[in-house]
């Protein structure tokens, strides 16, 4: 099929800061491409062919969507299921599958698909209901620091709570949820796997993450991580075994924990372009967005290793500041040698929001490191 300069249609679910990245790529390649997303200020609307307006859990909105295109994929996994599986049967290519995505939707089944597939994942315990954990404490069949996860729609650390004592139970939502085994870890680690649908697979290198303590939001990706070769190899094996697994086409960022004793173990997957390849753009050979769609698309896939080391920095919201966005001091990091930044598109800021990220390539990784250290402390997300 001819994809360039032609009447194939691309859909995108989502119109978000994922989907306006990938945009770049279509746009590079003119690939005609449409977006659905609920927000008619969404950061894809003036990049896309054709934005449409609709809710992205409303069968119908997304079925009538996916019967205007010719492959359809997604940015966010939010998304009615059951329109996809309809797609996928009159035709459609859905990339990711429609049972990828129920599987990956709910933690609980996703923790599930792990253990059945042999896959390494902390140990945990399924709730129907948050309140049905107090008694599972008092019988002694749970304990605590453990980590509780709501099974469904969490998202950018929402949903997610250490759970110390008992008072950090109180406020949580009584919904399905999972807690999870408390793991000592010494990195959390990302692999992104690509696959093609006539098979073709590749990994970018291993990234280093470091987190918000508060907000549970990645602060700093690292690429390539610092750590031992053997540690990169095994964290590189899980992550294929994850995807042959999954079956997946199209990207599987696989995040993972690697512990005290250097055991890797998978937190839990993205089957999209994802917030630890962001670097990709400025440190890769081919970005991840550009890989995404040389894989729905089957086409042959670019190289994916680094032409120099790269370091990414999340730019959020301030606390503090809700309301129209200032970048305050963006002149300041963009003096700085290898900084790029990426602006979302977001008009309305609010504490911990993700509105936009700085790239920062230099052939010395600690030098880069340290550069993102002073583009943290210098720009600022605040609002008028």
């Amino acid at each position: 099929m001819n994809y360039f300069s032609s009447n194939f249609k691309l859909g995108i679910l989502g119109g978000g800061q994922l989907g306006k990245m990938l945009l770049n790529d279509t746009r590079k390649f003119d690939i005609y491409t449409c977006v659905l997303d609920s927000s008619n200020e969404a950061p894809c609307k003036i990049a896309s062919n054709e934005f449409h307006l609709g809710d992205l859990m409303n069968y119908d909105a997304v079925y009538n969507f996916g019967k205007q295109v010719d492959v359809l994929t997604i940015e966010i996994e939010n998304v009615n299921v059951d329109a996809l599986e309809a797609l996928e049967k009159e035709g459609v290519k859905v990339y990711p599958a429609s049972k990828t995505l129920r599987t990956i939707q709910n933690k609980a089944t996703q923790k599930l698909f792990y253990v059945d597939n042999n896959l390494p994942t902390a140990p945990f315990s399924r709730f129907a209901y948050t309140s049905e954990i107090n008694e599972a404490i008092n019988h002694g069949g749970l304990t605590m620091p453990f980590v509780w996860k709501c099974s469904q729609f969490g998202y950018d650390g929402t949903g997610v709570k250490i759970v110390k004592t008992l008072q950090d139970l109180e406020g949580l939502p009584n919904v399905e949820c999972i807690a999870e085994t408390l793991v000592p870890f010494k990195n959390e680690l990302a692999v992104i796997v690509v696959r093609t649908a006539s098979g073709d697979i590749k990994t970018f290198p291993v990234v280093e993450m470091e987190f918000h303590p508060e907000a549970n939001q990645v602060e700093y990706v690292i690429c390539p991580a610092r750590i031992p070769k053997e540690v990169a190899k095994k964290a590189t094996e899980i992550a294929l075994k994850t995807s042959k697994a999954f079956n997946h086409i199209g990207l599987l960022a696989v995040e993972m924990f690697q512990t005290q004793n250097d055991d890797i173990l998978i937190n839990e997957v993205a089957p999209r372009p994802h917030n630890s390849g962001h670097q990709t753009i400025e440190a890769s050979y081919t970005s991840q967005f550009e890989q995404h769609l040389r894989a729905i698309l089957d086409l042959p896939l670019g190289r994916t290793d680094n032409k120099v080391g790269g370091v990414m920095v999340n730019l959020v919201g301030a606390e503090g500041y809700t309301g129209n966005v200032v970048y305050k001091n963006i002149e300041t990091i963009m003096e700085m040698d290898g900084v790029t930044p990426h602006i979302y598109g977001k008009k309305q800021t609010r504490p911990f929001r993700k509105m936009g990220h700085v790239t920062i390539v230099n052939e010395n990784l600690n030098e880069a490191r340290r550069i993102a250290e002073a583009v943290k402390k210098s720009i600022k997300v605040i609002s008028e």
